[in-house]
């Protein structure tokens, strides 16, 4: 029944595209607001909004593959996981998001490679995606390039600069990289 399901859902997500939505209006206020915010309280509602913004499409197909794929995601089904976002990234390629969650599973289950070429479509379509710079980061820290992994928590950090994990990994990676503590 579920397969059923999965198939007819993908069968009409087929029929509409998506709005890439990190394209709303919206967001170079709340880019400004975020980067401006001095504390990660006040960060974290700004960064709910942009995520709310970036996971929505006006497709509803689209929204629903996003559903349920976050919820497979979320049960550690990784395959059907990976089986939604793709067809989420087939339908709406210019949804930055559909790359995101399928870069987000393919590094769950250890495809660091096409996790990372994932990101690099995300980075292309919204620069500013600090999860994706993050994740960047993240995945060069797997590969053992620290200096590039640096490189990308400093990237995530400029656009949200209260972000806790990159803030962290800065400060362990700046010594080994520059020969400098912080």
């Amino acid at each position: 029944m579920r397969r059923l399901l999965i198939t007819a859902l993908l069968l009409g997500a087929l029929a509409a595209s998506a709005e890439a939505d990190q394209r709303d209006p919206r967001l170079p206020a709340l880019f400004d607001q975020l980067k401006a915010a001095e504390t990660l309280e006040a960060a974290q509602p700004i960064e709910a909004e942009i995520w709310t913004i970036w996971t929505q499409s006006e497709n509803d197909d689209v929204n629903l593959l996003m559903g349920i794929g976050v919820n497979a995601m979320a049960r550690e089904d990784y395959a059907t996981a990976l089986e939604l976002f793709d067809k989420m990234v087939e339908v709406a390629p210019d949804f930055a998001e559909g790359w995101n969650k399928r870069a987000t599973v393919l590094y769950l289950m250890g495809e660091i490679d096409r996790s990372r070429a994932d990101v690099e479509k995300v980075l292309e379509l919204e620069p500013r995606h600090f999860g994706a710079l993050s994740g960047l980061g993240l995945l060069y820290m797997a590969e053992g390039e620290a200096e590039k992994a640096l490189e990308a928590f400093r990237r995530a950090l400029a656009v949200n600069p209260t972000m806790p994990g990159p803030q962290q990994w800065v400060e362990e990676l700046k010594e080994r990289v520059e020969g400098q503590p912080i």
